[in-house]
C-alpha cells in the first residue's frame, strides 16, 4: 500500500514543499497541510504500519528520520532537531519509539 492511496498526490507534495528548508518541519502543519488529520483512525493507523519500516510495531528514531521520504522518495531526510522534536511530540511514554496509538493521537488531536 502507498501514502497516495490514503491521501492525495496534490495535498502531500503541499505539505512537501511546506518544510523544503531544513529545520522547516512542524509535524501538526505537515499532517494538517497532507489531510491526514482529516481521515479516519483506520487511516491513521494504515500510515503508521507504511512509516514503521521494519514492521516493529513502533517508528524509532532511524526510521523517523526518513519520515518525508515515505511521502515522496525525492523528499529531504529530516534534521536531528526536527527528528529529535518529533520524537518528544509523539512519544508519550518516553521509551524512545513512537507507537500507532501514540501516533494516531498525536495526528488526530
Amino acid at each position: 500500500m502507498s501514502l497516495s492511496s490514503i491521501l492525495s498526490a496534490d495535498a502531500i507534495d503541499n505539505a512537501l514543499k511546506d518544510c523544503q528548508a531544513p529545520d522547516s518541519f512542524c509535524p501538526k502543519k505537515f499532517f494538517q497541510l497532507c489531510g491526514l488529520n482529516k481521515k479516519s483512525p483506520q487511516d491513521v493507523k494504515k500510515v503508521f504500519g507504511i512509516l514503521d519500516n521494519d514492521a516493529s510495531g513502533f517508528v524509532e528514531e532511524e526510521e523517523l528520520k526518513f519520515f518525508l521520504q515515505r511521502f515522496s522518495p525525492g523528499a529531504r531526510v529530516l534534521t536531528d532537531k526536527e527528528t529529535k522534536g518529533f520524537m518528544c511530540a509523539c512519544d508519550d511514554d518516553s521509551d524512545g519509539k513512537i507507537g500507532a496509538d501514540e501516533f494516531q493521537a498525536m495526528v488526530l488531536s
